[in-house]
């Protein structure tokens, strides 16, 4: 019995995946971010590039 205790306090003190967790919470942010402005952007991207797109075509290289 005092070997299974041992066992469960030193289950419950490690931390080795405690970091793991969090770069998974933090890399999951970060990701729903961009995917929160690339929605809100993704209107004005068509018409920056259509107006990209007419400039480059009316300019004449030498």
């Amino acid at each position: 019995m005092k070997r299974f205790v041992l066992d469960i306090k030193k289950f419950n003190d490690d931390e080795t995946g405690a970091v793991t967790v969090d770069w998974v919470v933090l890399t999951a942010g970060v990701v729903s971010l961009v995917a929160i402005a690339m929605g809100a952007i993704k209107g004005n991207m068509s018409s920056i590039g259509d107006k990209v797109e007419a400039y480059l075509s009316s300019v004449t290289v030498p």
